[in-house]
């Protein structure tokens, strides 16, 4: 079994740590910037990009070794160094505090492991191994971004104002029969060719179809 339950968390305006001032780090930060977290960086050295981001006053930096105390009012910390004694000390903070807590390449000592994913505008799609082969996540996530098209994003606009639209309408619609009138070959189509309306236009129709 695996023990890791798929969550997506909104951490906008969160405060996220995340101990450690290399490369790993610096991905990290990045991944939380997208999604508005209050950031703090608790390392004696950081990377060159990560001070760039400090000075742009987009996260807050502690150049020190991490201590008891740090994690007080976090949401999330994540640990990327390669010190043992820290990764143990902060995960073992965060699991007193109540603290969700990633140590990058140990999951034994994380509650929770960050996917790999590809993402197109709203669409999400998150790939684990359960923490056994990062490597096959992101071999599986680069195949994926081949065949997941940049229509996916606009794709979920579109119906998003479809179903204002039938709600508006008064139609009611099931889960079943918004499977069956996404017809993604041919709103994809319609959507690479500039044709937004028109697969507006095929989505509205095979929803009203399913209604009758």
């Amino acid at each position: 079994m695996n023990p890791y339950y798929p969550i997506f968390l909104n951490i906008n305006g969160r405060k996220c740590v995340v101990v450690g001032g290399g490369q790993v780090a610096l991905r990290k930060v990045k991944a939380l910037l997208e999604h508005g977290a209050d950031i703090r960086v608790i390392s004696p050295d950081i990377c060159p990009e990560l001070s760039d981001l400090a000075n742009s006053h987009k996260l807050q930096v502690s150049r020190r070794e991490y201590r008891t105390g740090d994690l007080e009012g976090s949401f999330i910390a994540l640990v990327a160094t390669s010190d043992h004694n820290i990764n143990n000390k902060v995960s073992e903070e965060a699991k007193e505090k109540k603290v969700l807590v990633n140590v990058v390449d140990d999951p034994d000592i994380s509650n929770f492991i960050v996917p790999s994913n590809v993402c197109r505008g709203d669409v999400n799609i998150a790939i684990s191994t359960g923490g056994k082969s990062p490597a096959l996540a992101r071999k599986i996530r680069t195949r994926l971004q081949e065949d997941f098209d940049d229509e996916y994003a606009s794709l979920a606009l579109l119906i998003e104002e479809v179903r204002t639209e039938v709600k508006r309408q008064g139609i009611e619609v099931n889960g079943d029969d918004w499977q069956k009138a996404i017809d993604l070959d041919v709103m994809i189509d319609l959507l690479k060719q500039g044709k937004g309306e028109k697969a507006k236009a095929v989505l509205l129709n095979n929803l009203k179809k399913s209604h009758k």
